[in-house]
């Protein structure tokens, strides 16, 4: 499936015990369908060509030379489809009994995988019957003509994407310290398939869950559990098909227990790759203990059934963000806490605008000074307006500063500014770079000066859109003593204020409310003639929910261009068209590139997410990096 992803599936059919023609009957239903559906994996449950409880029935030769008969004829359902299938079945080898899986794939038993870890206890026999994976690897003859690898250690791989690359375990194989997928995770395998029998108990679900989603989160991989269903047994037991699908810890799909056991989803599978190359920990030497076996199971068709959050850094669902905001500005204000205790600052020092950035590192700063139980007025909160400043911004800065009892002063930069334009020749009706950037470096001096004169820290107010984009002025709103909202994006910080602005509730809250419906605007430039912002940040360096849209995919999935506009089509389908799209996302790697200067040399600031752009332990790049290979692959699209 284009822009990596793997379309795949977990599948439990109505089976009868012992009957390995009509159970391979079923099979072969499942795989038409799913074919039709551009399914590229697919995974049966553990024994399910005979089903797992036959007991003494598997040491009956019938049945055994039913189910390989069985298997061919399953294979023989994948001639011609790009499909990598898995099923279970029992298989004599070397005189023994094995509890295995087959990979099928274009016709062909592409190799048997037996496995290691049988259960003993409880209604669980399977030491009776069946013998646990030998060592190495080995090769059986499944028919005449036709021998196979037999192994613990295949790993399957996309004939054009030999990178993607799938292994497999059997049921009690997860549940074990020592699971074999650890090893397949190791030796390279993005995606484990497991060929499940797990009976339905109270509290089986959840713990399950549990297992499969540490699995696939400490291991950097897809995991795709194929569980029994409720054709398996009428005995003791109860089989639910509660297939699972995660991917590094999330769930994607779910077949709840007794609901038809059927999961789909598609895995990012580029997105795996791209985290094991950051994270360095997962791939070592064990690899060459394996066996590559090259399947043609990728296809071409776009993902159609993933949805992408325009949001990315935002929880959809509302209790969830309640949590998440509450904890956020609880690590930031710790981190501030922290800082002032032991700069035993005695003042915080913070520019106040009017505007969503200098709001939340107020409401952080203010959290920071409870934690401590110090004055609210040691916080030195200065509004300083200038040519761009509107009655509306400075009217809600003196009001959110008297709502919550910080130290209030106003000092207005204009003449002096003004002055220094005489000093340096610059026209004032010149409105540059240098006629905003002086705006912006004097109110920081001034907030510079006031710390060192009352024993305190400024504090910074810039969010991380703004690092991203290079949206600030070097040694001006770029530099504080420490920047509470570094690593908050600015569609985090409207939702910040916005949960803050719930809690606090009363007049507080009516002024932060009229503070997120302000046009986000740095106020560098005069004021239309109705003396309203005329200065838009977003007419200029594009729409924020878009940047931080580009900035997650590009930073923390490392999506190419390509891909990062297709997502940004799915997720804003409706809003903005694709050539909208495609100019704000050349916009954003242009800027970015350019920009990186102003990051190798800011402030030290929490981090809360996992997007950070700080140069000491996140994003490290040189400052001259080219963006053109970036902007060429965007501009073939």
């Amino acid at each position: 499936m284009k822009y990596g992803f793997l379309r795949t599936a977990a599948v439990s059919p109505q089976l009868r015990v012992a009957d390995p023609a009509y159970n391979a009957a079923r099979m072969i239903e499942v795989i038409g369908r799913q074919a039709e559906k551009g399914t590229e994996l697919l995974v049966f449950p553990e024994l399910s060509l005979s089903g797992y409880t036959c007991c003494d029935l598997f040491l009956q030769k019938v049945l055994t030379d039913g189910c390989l008969k069985a298997l061919f004829d399953v294979a023989s359902a994948t001639v011609g489809k790009r499909m990598l299938v898995f099923v279970g079945l029992p298989l004599l080898f070397g005189g023994k009994l094995f509890n295995c899986a087959a990979a099928l794939c274009d016709g062909e038993v592409k190799g048997i995988v037996p496995k290691t870890h049988l259960p003993n206890y409880a209604e669980f026999y399977e030491q009776r019957h069946f013998s646990s994976a030998p060592e190495g690897i080995r090769s059986v003859t499944l028919a005449e003509g036709v021998s196979v690898p037999f192994s613990r250690e295949l790993l399957f791989c996309d004939a054009v994407h030999p990178e993607v690359s799938v292994a497999c375990e059997i049921c009690e194989d997860l549940w074990v310290s020592g699971a074999p997928s650890v090893r397949h995770a190791r030796a390279g395998a993005a995606v484990i398939a497991n060929l499940s029998a797990s009976n339905e108990v109270i509290g089986k679900r959840e713990y399950r869950k549990t297992l499969v989603a540490a699995q696939s989160g400490k291991n950097v991989c897809a995991y795709v559990y194929s569980d029994a269903g409720t054709g398996e047994s009428s005995s003791d037991l109860v089989f639910a098909g509660n297939n699972l699908i995660y991917e590094n810890g999330l769930l994607l799909a779910e077949a709840a227990p007794f609901s038809g056991g059927e999961a789909v989803a598609e895995i990012d599978v580029a997105f795996l790759l791209h985290e094991r190359k950051r994270m360095n920990t997962v791939l070592s030497e064990d690899s060459a203990n394996y066996l590559s076996v090259a399947c043609p199971f990728m296809g071409d068709a776009e993902p159609a059934l993933r949805v992408f959050s325009p949001f990315p850094f935002v929880p959809e669902e509302e209790s969830e963000r309640s949590e998440r905001a509450e904890l956020i500005l609880n690590m930031q204000a710790h981190a501030l806490a922290n800082r002032l205790s032991h700069t035993k600052a005695k003042t915080a020092v913070i520019g106040i605008s009017g505007g969503l950035d200098s709001t939340l590192a107020l409401l952080v700063t203010i959290r920071a000074f409870d934690l401590l139980q110090k004055d609210r007025s040691g916080i030195l909160a200065y509004t300083m307006p200038g040519f761009g400043t509107t009655g509306r911004t400075k009217g809600n800065s003196l009001a959110l500063m008297k709502a919550t009892g910080v130290t209030s002063r106003t000092v207005r930069i204009s003449d002096t500014v003004l002055k220094h334009f005489r000093d340096i020749g610059h026209d004032p009706n010149d409105f540059n770079s240098a006629y905003e950037n002086a705006q912006a470096r004097y109110r920081t001096m001034i907030l510079m000066d006031v710390a060192n004169e009352t024993g305190g820290l400024v504090i910074g107010t810039g969010d991380l859109s703004e690092l991203a984009l290079g949206w600030c002025t070097f040694n001006g709103d770029h530099m504080s003593m420490y920047a509470v909202n570094c690593s908050v994006p600015k569609t985090l910080v409207r939702h910040l204020v916005k949960a803050e602005a719930r809690r606090l509730g009363g007049r507080t809250e009516k002024i932060l409310q009229d503070i997120l419906a302000t046009e986000i605007s740095p106020e560098l430039l005069p004021p239309d003639a109705e003396g309203r912002i005329a200065q838009k940040t977003e007419d200029i360096i594009g729409p924020y929910e878009l940047h931080d849209f580009y900035l997650y995919h590009f930073v923390r999935r490392g999506d190419a261009p390509e891909k990062v506009l297709f997502l940004a089509e799915k997720a804003f389908s409706g809003k903005y068209d694709r050539d909208t799209l495609k100019k704000w996302l050349s916009n954003f790697y242009r800027r970015f590139f350019a920009q990186q200067f102003k990051r190798n040399c800011v402030p030290d600031g929490v981090k809360v997410g996992s997007v950070s752009l700080s140069p000491r332990g996140d994003w490290r790049m040189p400052s001259d990096a080219s963006a053109a290979l970036w902007e060429e692959e965007l501009g073939r699209l």
